[in-house]
């Protein structure tokens, strides 16, 4: 009797574990089918909200002047954090692995709807340069996680542009990234977005408030998204506009992707991803120690108004099942020696903006309209303390 007592003692907090086992397996059960209730009804409710025809007009919500001018301080603010002893840097994009000189042909079959601005004349050869970069504001190890940006410049561009001021620039930029979408929606997400990073609160970029409803979960899995592993190298990445342009009458998104057919056959030889600069090491050996060119095609996606092709939006990607990319031109980037002093200092003051261009591809939406008044302003702080 006693030893039967003794087990039945032993037994209790046994039957106790396993109970509470019980218990918590079922909780967790539970906990998942909510959790895929839940996401199921998110995703049902973000694809009704983000389907059906949208306007192929820019349309400005009030306040946002106001906001533009709260931004131009912020981006000062950052300049002036990220200076060197002997520079004052950008606000993004600061570190480049090179600019070099390029050549973008408009093709020579280019259909006729497609012959829009700069793509008009096919077989057209337009002298360019390109500036490859980190996206960070610091010029930061290539190996941490960035995104990586592409700056195209096509020089001797006829025609009026699009900046009173700069009348006699000739140029048409496209400015791109290595992500199809923004993490920010809208110059008011941008505003909060870059005064959190400022303050050096970056996770209030995404959880501005307590509440809930304020939380921007989807914009930061587009930014973790877009902070990718570095590439091989800068010659392997495709680039985005993120934000819409205009194609003649109709609204489009550029992209440069790379071409490795149109050039002889090469294999970039791997890095030290140890060093701090092996992107623009990557560049190097292709342009100027094995004299190897690098290609890429021009690519732009139409607007079709009846899918959710948003303009104000540049966190929704537009749809290749919507609108595919059409080629317009090819881009070429022959050998080269590009990493100079001179050459370098030269593409530190280069100024790259959407709005260096013509009417023909005049940048429309929200942040394109931001960037229009905060690239001038930095641009020339950022010239004037460096004694430009």
């Amino acid at each position: 009797m006693i030893t039967r007592h003794r087990d039945t003692q032993h037994s209790l907090p046994a039957r106790l574990w396993l109970r509470l086992g019980a218990f918590l397996g079922k909780a967790l059960l539970w906990l998942i089918g909510l959790g895929l209730l839940g996401w199921l009804a998110s995703s049902a409710w973000f694809a009704w909200q983000h389907s059906g025809r949208v306007s192929t007009e820019e349309q400005i919500p009030p306040g946002e002047a106001a906001m533009t001018q709260g931004i131009i301080q912020t981006a000062v603010r950052i300049v002036d954090q990220h200076r060197e002893p002997t520079r004052y840097l950008r606000d993004a994009h600061a570190k480049a692995h090179g600019c070099v000189k390029a050549e973008v042909s408009v093709l020579a079959n280019l259909d006729p709807a497609l012959r829009q601005g700069v793509f008009a004349e096919p077989g057209k050869t337009w002298q360019a340069v390109m500036r490859l970069s980190n996206g960070n504001a610091y010029p930061q190890f290539d190996s941490i996680r960035d995104a990586r940006g592409m700056a195209l410049k096509l020089l001797d561009v006829p025609g009026k542009q699009l900046l009173a001021d700069q009348p006699t620039r000739a140029e048409q930029d496209f400015v791109m990234f290595s992500h199809p979408n923004f993490f920010v929606s809208d110059v008011a997400e941008y505003a909060q977005n870059i005064s959190a990073q400022a303050d050096g609160q970056k996770v209030l970029a995404f959880f501005p408030r307590l509440d809930p409803r304020s939380w921007q979960v989807r914009h930061l899995f587009i930014a973790l998204a877009t902070l990718s592993s570095a590439p091989i190298s800068p010659t392997q990445t495709t680039y985005y506009s993120v934000s819409p342009y205009k194609f003649g009458a109709a609204n489009a998104k550029f992209r440069v992707a790379p071409d490795p057919q149109s050039c002889p056959p090469y294999a970039v030889p791997k890095q030290n991803q140890d060093l701090p600069n092996f992107l623009r090491s990557a560049l190097n050996q292709q342009l100027s120690t094995d004299r190897m060119p690098a290609c890429f095609v021009l690519q732009i996606q139409r607007q079709n108004p009846q899918a959710f092709m948003p303009i104000e939006d540049t966190s929704i990607e537009w749809k290749e099942s919507d609108a595919p990319f059409e080629t317009v031109a090819s881009v070429r980037v022959a050998p080269q020696d590009f990493d100079t002093p001179a050459l370098n200092l030269a593409c530190d003051n280069q100024s790259f903006n959407p709005w260096f261009g013509t009417e023909a591809h005049r940048p429309i939406g929200g942040i394109n309209r931001l960037r229009k008044a905060v690239y001038e302003a930095v641009s020339d702080y950022r010239h004037a303390r460096n004694a430009q």
